[in-house]
C-alpha cells in the first residue's frame, strides 16, 4: 500500500462525497457516487489510512466527517478479521486525533464530535475491560490537555452508558463485563465528572464576573474579549458534564449521587441559578429526585427540601418566570415544576415507612412554591402539578397536617380558575394562550388536553374537599350565586342557534361550564363525606331554589342550570316538599325551544338541552325511585300530555320519558299492578306496530323503503321531508320496546319479589326464576320486530339498494360523525354546538337506519336478561332469530355487523343459563362462526393482496381514505368477532390477569416481553358445550388460529394470550389428525413471521409455540418436521431439545431456560421491523470471562488470540 495509491483513492472518494452533497448534483451522478463510496467501505482493504487522511485536520468538515464514518463502519463491521497491530493502529491514531485532530471546542462541528465519539466507544464495545485496561486512564490523561479533550472525553463516555445500560446494543455478557467494570469504577468516573463541572464553572464564573450579577453574560463587553471564547469554552464543558452525568445518575447505585453529604445535589442546585447551565442542571436533579429504590437509599434525597436547596429552587423559578415568556427560561421552567413533583412523590413514599423520616421543616415553604405552579398562566404547567397534590391530599400522615390543610382551600381557589377553559392557542384572551402557542399544535389538540386536565382536576378536587368538605361547598355555593347574578357576555363569537346566544368560547358559558364542574364535584363529595346530621341542608335547599328560579333562554346555560339542579338534587331527600318544583323545571327544558314554533332543523345546542333534562329525569328515577313514587300520578299526567302531541317531542325524548315512568313502577312491588300500568303505556304502541300497514310495512323490503320515503327524489333536500312522520312512528314504537324492556324488573330482594307476584321458582341449577311483568306485552310485538330486522338486512341485497331514490342512494351508508370516529379524525370544536343535528333529509335518513338497526339489536340483547327463561323458551328461537338477524349477512356492511355483535349476541350468550345452551346458543353460534370466519378471511386476503399490490396505484374512485376507513373496520370486526369468541368459551378469572394490553389501539407494545397466559385460563361450560359439537369446534379454532396471521395486533396479542391455548387444550384428549396439529402449529410460527417486531406479541405467540410443541411433540413427530422447515434452524440444536424433551427420565431444565433454548431455535421466522430487516449485522466477539476465577491481575492475563500468540493485552498503554 504506497502514499499514492491512498492519495489517489482519496481524491476520488472527495469528489464523491462533494458530488453526493451538492444539491446541484443529478440523480445519476449522486446514485453513482454514492454506490462508489458504499462499494469502498466494504470492500476496500485500505480503509484505515483512507479514513485517517480524510479526517486530518485540513480537509473540510464534511470530508472529515465522511473519513470518520469509514472508520467507525471498520470498527463495526471488520474488527473482528483484522490483525492485531492493526487494530493498535487505528486505536492509537483514533486517540491522537481526540489529542490534536480536531479544531478547538467553540470551532468544531458538532457531528464531528459525535461521530469521533461514537468510533472510541465501538471499539471500548469490542476490547474492554480485557484487552484494554488502561482506557479510562487514557481518557482521564487527555482530558488534561484542555477543553477540547475533556468535551470528548465526557461525549465517550455519556455514549457508552447510553449503549450499554439505556439501549443495550450489544450481546449479554460483552454488557454485563462492562457495566460491571463501570461500576467498579464508577467512584473514580463520579469525581471525574464532578471536578471537570466544578473547574469548569468556576472558571466560567470568574470570567463572566458571576455570581455577583448576571449583567455579565447578557452584556459580554464587560468581560474582557480576549477571555469571552475561554469563558464560553468552560461553558461548553459544563454543559457537556451535566449531559453525561445525567446519562449515569439514572442507573448507578444512589450511594454515588448522595456521596459527600449530598455535594453533587448541592451542585445542581447552586447550578439552577446560573443561566448557561441551568436546564442541564434541572434536568439531572429531576433524575435523582425520580430515582426508584430501596426508601433506605432514597432518604438523603431528603435534602433537597433543606433551606439551602428550596432558596436555589424558588429564586431560580421566580427568576425565570420573571422574564416573561421566552423558550428556553419556559423549558426551565417545567424541568423545575417536575423536580418539584417528583419531590412530592419521594416524601410521599418515605414518610410513614419505617426510616424515620419527618416532615420536613421547610413543607410550608414547598406547598407555597408548588401553589405558585397551580396558578402559573401555563395551562400545562398546571396539570403537571395535578398527580403530586392527590397523592399529598391522599397521604395518611400529610393529610392530617395542619399546614396542608390550610392550602386545601388555597387549592381548591386555584381549581376555580384553572376549570374556567381558556388559552386556546388561536385566542388572545387569556394570558395562557401565549403559552399554548408552546405546547399545542392546535385547538382541537388543546381542547382534548384541557377535557383530561379537567377531569383529572376533578378527581384531585374530590380528594381536597375529603379533607374539608365545608369549604369546598361554601364556594360552591358563592361562585354559583355569582353566576346567576351576572349579565350575560357572550363575547365576539356570536352563536348561530340565535342573536345574543352564547358559543362554547364565549366569557359567560366558559364561566358557567367551570362553576358547574366545580359545583357537581364538590358538593357530590360533601355527601359521600359528611355525616347525615352535618349536611348544611338550609344552605343547599336555598342554592337549589335560587336555580329553579333562575330563567335564561341560552341553551349552552340552560344545560349547565340542569346539572346544577341533579347535583343539588340530593338535598330535596331532606326536604321532599320541592321534588314537585324540581319536576316541573325538568320538564319545562323537556320542550325547551329558542323560538317557539320554529320549522328551522334544531341546533346541537338545544337538542342537548332537551336531552339532558330527559336524563336527568330518568337519572332521577334511577337513584331516588322511593323519593318519586308518591308524586307518580303527577309524573305520569305530565308525561301523558307531552306525549298528546305527537310533533313536540321527537322519538327519543318520547321514550326517556317512558323510560322514567318504568324505573318508577318498578316501585310498586307488585307484578299485576306494574303489568296493567306497562299495558296501557304501551297501548299505542301495541296499537300502531300491530296494525295490518305496519304490519305489511315491516316484512317488505319494498314497501318498508317506500313507506320511509327512501325511494324519493326530493327537490330541496333541507326543507321537504314528507315522510318524516312515517319513520318517526317507526322510531316511536322500537325506541319504546327498548326502553320497556331495558328498565322494567322484579325486585331485587327475594322476599319482596315473592310477595309481589313476581317469583317463578327455581332452575335445576338452583338459579332463582322471575317473570318481568312487560313480558306479556312484548313478547306480543316480538315478530314483527324480527320482521322488521330481517326487512332491514334485506335492504342491503343489490337489487334492494337499486330502489333508493336519487336523494337517498346513500341513505345506507355510515354518518361522517362514525367515519370520523373510526379513522381517529377529531370534530372541529365550534361546529358540535352550533350547527344543525341533520343538515339535509339525506342525513336524516342514515341517521334513521342507522338507530333503528341499533336500536333492534339492543331490543335483542336486553331481551334475555330482561324476561330470561319466557325469552329463551320462545319457540324455535334459535330459527327465528337465524332467519331474521342473521339474514342475508353476506352483503350487510363490516360497519353493520360489528353492533350487532357487540350489543346483541355477545349479551345473548353471556345472559343465557346453561339450560338453554343445546337449544339456542349451539345452534345460533354454529353458524355464526362458520360465517364469520368466511368472511374474516375473504376480507384479510384482499388486505395482503391489496398491501403487496400498493406499488401499482388504486383506481380514483376507491382513493385511500377510503381504503384506510375499511381496512380498520375490518380490524375492529376482527377484534370484535374474536372477543364474542373469548367470551363465550374462556371464564373471565383467566382472562383478567392478562388485560394489561393496551385497551384499544396498535401503539402500545409496553407489556412486558415475558408475556405467560395465566395457568388457569379455563373454559368455560359454554365453552365445553360449543366445543362438543364438532362444526362449532372447528369454526372456533380455526377461526382462533388463522387470526394470529392477520394485521392486528391487538387482536394477535388478545387471542394469543387468552384464547388459542385453553381451545386447543380442550381437543388434546381427542384424536387429532397429524395435519391438524402440524396446522395449528404452523400458524403460530406465521403469526410470529408476521407480529414477531412487535414485543408484546412475540413474546406471547413464542410462548404458545413453545405450549404446543411441548405438550404434542411426543405424540406427533410431524411437528420435527415443521421445525426444520424453519429458515437458519440448527439441526443439532433441535436434536438436543428434541432428546432432552422425549426422555422422560432426564432432570427437566428450568421452564425459562427451555423456553429460550426454544425461541433461539425459531428466532428464523420471527419478523423484524422493515428498519432492521435489511441491517446489516454486527457482530461482537464475547472476551474471556471476567469472572470466572481470581487471577493474580488483568494486566499479565495471558490470552490467546487468533494466531495462536500469547500477548498481555491488546492495547498497551
Amino acid at each position: 500500500m504506497s502514499a499514492e495509491q491512498v492519495s489517489g483513492l482519496c481524491e476520488q472518494l472527495v469528489k464523491a462525497v462533494t458530488v453526493i452533497m451538492d444539491p446541484a448534483s443529478t440523480q445519476r451522478y449522486r446514485l453513482e457516487a454514492l454506490k462508489f463510496c458504499e462499494e469502498f467501505k466494504e470492500k476496500c482493504p485500505i480503509c484505515v489510512p483512507c479514513g485517517l487522511k480524510l479526517a486530518e485536520k485540513t480537509q473540510t468538515a464534511i470530508v472529515r466527517h465522511f473519513g470518520l464514518q469509514i472508520l467507525e463502519h471498520v470498527v463495526k463491521y471488520r474488527w473482528n478479521n483484522m490483525p492485531r497491530l492493526e487494530k493498535v493502529y487505528l486505536k492509537n491514531n483514533v486517540m491522537g486525533l481526540i489529542s490534536s485532530g480536531t479544531q478547538s471546542i467553540l470551532e468544531e462541528e458538532s457531528h464531528i464530535k459525535d461521530v469521533l465519539s461514537r468510533i472510541v466507544v465501538e471499539m471500548i464495545k469490542r476490547e474492554w475491560p480485557q484487552h484494554w485496561p488502561d482506557m479510562l486512564k487514557e481518557l482521564d490523561t487527555l482530558s488534561k490537555q484542555g477543553e477540547t479533550q475533556t468535551e470528548l472525553v465526557m461525549f465517550i463516555l455519556l455514549r457508552l452508558a447510553e449503549d450499554v445500560v439505556t439501549f443495550q446494543t450489544l450481546p449479554t455478557q460483552r454488557r454485563r463485563d462492562i457495566q460491571q467494570t463501570l461500576t467498579q469504577n464508577m467512584e473514580k468516573i463520579f469525581s471525574f465528572l464532578l471536578t471537570a463541572l466544578q473547574q469548569n464553572v468556576n472558571k466560567y464564573r470568574l470570567m463572566v464576573g458571576a455570581p455577583q450579577e448576571q449583567e455579565a453574560l447578557t452584556t459580554p463587553q464587560k468581560t474582557d474579549l480576549a477571555q469571552e471564547p475561554k469563558a464560553q469554552a468552560n461553558c461548553r464543558v459544563g454543559i457537556a458534564a451535566l449531559n453525561t452525568l445525567a446519562g449515569y445518575i439514572d442507573w448507578v447505585a444512589l450511594s454515588h449521587i448522595t456521596a459527600d453529604n449530598c455535594k453533587l445535589l448541592e451542585m445542581l442546585c447552586l447550578l439552577l441559578n446560573e443561566p448557561e447551565l441551568q436546564v442541564g442542571a434541572a434536568e439531572c436533579l429531576l433524575i435523582a429526585v425520580s430515582r426508584k429504590g430501596k426508601l433506605e437509599d432514597r432518604k438523603p434525597l431528603m435534602v433537597l427540601f433543606g433551606d439551602v436547596a428550596m432558596h436555589c429552587i424558588l429564586s431560580a423559578a421566580q427568576t425565570a418566570d420573571g422574564e416573561g415568556l421566552v423558550e428556553k427560561h419556559y423549558v426551565f421552567l417545567k424541568r423545575l415544576c417536575q423536580v418539584l413533583c417528583a419531590l412530592g412523590s419521594q416524601l410521599c413514599a418515605l414518610l410513614g415507612s419505617d426510616c424515620n423520616v419527618e416532615t420536613p421543616a421547610n413543607f410550608g415553604k414547598y406547598l407555597e412554591s408548588f401553589l405558585a405552579f397551580t396558578t402559573h398562566p401555563s395551562q400545562f404547567l398546571r396539570s403537571s402539578t395535578q398527580i403530586t397534590w392527590g397523592a399529598l391530599f391522599r397521604h395518611e400522615v400529610l393529610s392530617r397536617d395542619p399546614l396542608l390543610l390550610a392550602v386545601v382551600p388555597k387549592y381548591l381557589r386555584a381549581s376555580m380558575t384553572n376549570l374556567v377553559k381558556v388559552g386556546f392557542p388561536s385566542k388572545a384572551d387569556s394570558p395562557s394562550c401565549e403559552y399554548s402557542r408552546f405546547d399545542f399544535d392546535s385547538d382541537e389538540d388543546f381542547n382534548a388536553f384541557f377535557n383530561s386536565f379537567r377531569a383529572q382536576q376533578g378527581e384531585v378536587m374530590r380528594m381536597a374537599c375529603r379533607l374539608d368538605p365545608l369549604t369546598g361547598f361554601q364556594m360552591a355555593g358563592e361562585w354559583l350565586k355569582y353566576q346567576l347574578t351576572a349579565p350575560v357576555d357572550t363575547g365576539p363569537t356570536n352563536s348561530k342557534t340565535g342573536e345574543g346566544l352564547c358559543s362554547i368560547f364565549s366569557p359567560s358559558f366558559v364561566q358557567w361550564d367551570a362553576m358547574t364542574f366545580f359545583s357537581e364535584s364538590v358538593i357530590s363529595q360533601m355527601f359521600r363525606t359528611m355525616d347525615k346530621d352535618e349536611i348544611p341542608v338550609n344552605d343547599g335547599i336555598n342554592l337549589l331554589q335560587l336555580v329553579l328560579n333562575f330563567e335564561t333562554k341560552d341553551p349552552l346555560i340552560l344545560s349547565c342550570v340542569l346539572t346544577n339542579v341533579s347535583a343539588l338534587f340530593p338535598f330535596v331527600t331532606y326536604r321532599p316538599e320541592y321534588l314537585p318544583q324540581v319536576l316541573s323545571k325538568l320538564f319545562a327544558s323537556v320542550t325547551f325551544e329558542v323560538v317557539e314554533e320554529s320549522k328551522a332543523p334544531r341546533t346541537r345546542a338545544v337538542k342537548n338541552v332537551r336531552r339532558h333534562a330527559c336524563s336527568s329525569i330518568i337519572k332521577m328515577c334511577r337513584d331516588y325511585p322511593q323519593l318519586v313514587l308518591p308524586n307518580f300520578e303527577m309524573l305520569y299526567n305530565h308525561v301523558k300530555q307531552l306525549l298528546s302531541n305527537e310533533l313536540l317531542l321527537t322519538q327519543m325524548e318520547k321514550c326517556a320519558l317512558m323510560e322514567a315512568l318504568v324505573l318508577i313502577s318498578n316501585q310498586f312491588k307488585d307484578y299485576e299492578r306494574q303489568k296493567a300500568f306497562l299495558e296501557e303505556l304501551m297501548a299505542p304502541v301495541a296499537g300502531l306496530w300491530l296494525s295490518p300497514e305496519m304490519q305489511r310495512v315491516l316484512s317488505d323490503p319494498e314497501a318498508f323503503i317506500s313507506y320511509v320515503g327512501a325511494d324519493n327524489k326530493i327537490a330541496d333536500p333541507v326543507v321537504e321531508d314528507p315522510s318524516g312522520l312515517n319513520r318517526s312512528r317507526i322510531s316511536f314504537c322500537v325506541y319504546t320496546i327498548l326502553g320497556v324492556v331495558k328498565r322494567a324488573r322484579w325486585p331485587a330482594a327475594t322476599e319482596e319479589a315473592k310477595a309481589g307476584g313476581f317469583f317463578l321458582g327455581y332452575l335445576p341449577s338452583g338459579t332463582p326464576m322471575y317473570r318481568n311483568p312487560c313480558t306479556e306485552q312484548v313478547l306480543k310485538l316480538f315478530d314483527n320486530l324480527l320482521a322488521l330486522i330481517r326487512t332491514h338486512n334485506n335492504l342491503y341485497m343489490p337489487e334492494m339498494v337499486a330502489r333508493l331514490g336519487d336523494t337517498f342512494a346513500k341513505a345506507l351508508d355510515m354518518l361522517e360523525v362514525e367515519k370520523n370516529a373510526i379513522l381517529g379524525l377529531p370534530q372541529p370544536l365550534l361546529e358540535l354546538y352550533d350547527s344543525p343535528v341533520y343538515k339535509t333529509v339525506l342525513e336524516r335518513m342514515q341517521g334513521f337506519f342507522c338507530t333503528l338497526y341499533d336500536n333492534c339489536f339492543h331490543i335483542l340483547g336486553n331481551a334475555g336478561p330482561s324476561m330470561q327463561q319466557d325469552f329463551y323458551t320462545v319457540e324455535g328461537l334459535a330459527t327465528q332469530l337465524l332467519s331474521s338477524a342473521f339474514n342475508n349477512l353476506n352483503n350487510i356492511p363490516d360497519y353493520r355487523l360489528r353492533p350487532m355483535l357487540r350489543v346483541f349476541v355477545k349479551p345473548l350468550v353471556l345472559s343465557c343459563p346453561a339450560e338453554y345452551y343445546e337449544t339456542l346458543v349451539c345452534p345460533m353460534l354454529g353458524p355464526l362462526f362458520t360465517y364469520l370466519h368466511m368472511r374474516l378471511s375473504q376480507k384479510w386476503q384482499v388486505i395482503n393482496q391489496r398491501s403487496m399490490l400498493c406499488e401499482d396505484d388504486a383506481a380514483d374512485d376507491n382513493p385511500e381514505s377510503q381504503e384506510m376507513l375499511e381496512e380498520q373496520l375490518v380490524r375492529l370486526l376482527t377484534r370484535e368477532v374474536m372477543d364474542l369468541a373469548t367470551v363465550c368459551c374462556v371464564s373471565k378469572k383467566g382472562v383478567e390477569q392478562n388485560t394489561t394490553a393496551a385497551v384499544d389501539g396498535d401503539d402500545d407494545e409496553a407489556m412486558a416481553t415475558e408475556v405467560t397466559p395465566p395457568a388457569n385460563a379455563e373454559l368455560t361450560e359454554l365453552g365445553k358445550c360449543l366445543m362438543k359439537q364438532e362444526d362449532v369446534c372447528t369454526a372456533v379454532l380455526i377461526t382462533a388460529y388463522t387470526s394470529l396471521s392477520w394485521k392486528d395486533t391487538l387482536s394477535c396479542q388478545r387471542t394469543t394470550t387468552q384464547l388459542c391455548w385453553p381451545l386447543l387444550k380442550q381437543v388434546l384428549p381427542g384424536n387429532l389428525l397429524p395435519d391438524a396439529v402440524s396446522w395449528f402449529f404452523t400458524s403460530v410460527l406465521k403469526g410470529l413471521q408476521v407480529h414477531g417486531q412487535h414485543d408484546g406479541c412475540m413474546a406471547a405467540l413464542v410462548h404458545l409455540a413453545f405450549q404446543i410443541y411441548e405438550a404434542l411433540r411426543p405424540r406427533y413427530g410431524e411437528l420435527k418436521a415443521v421445525m426444520e422447515q424453519i429458515p437458519d434452524i440448527q439441526l443439532d440444536s433441535l436434536e438436543q431439545f428434541d432428546s432432552k424433551l422425549l426422555n422422560p427420565t432426564l432432570q427437566k431444565v428450568a421452564d425459562k431456560r427451555r423456553k429460550d433454548h426454544f425461541k433461539r431455535l425459531i428466532s428464523g421466522c420471527i419478523g423484524k421491523p422493515i428498519g432492521e430487516q435489511f441491517r446489516k449485522e454486527v457482530h461482537i466477539r464475547n472476551l474471556p470471562s471476567l469472572f470466572k476465577k481470581v487471577k493474580p491481575s488483568l494486566e499479565t492475563d495471558v490470552l490467546e488470540n487468533e494466531d495462536g500468540e500469547g500477548f498481555s493485552v491488546l492495547f498497551e498503554p
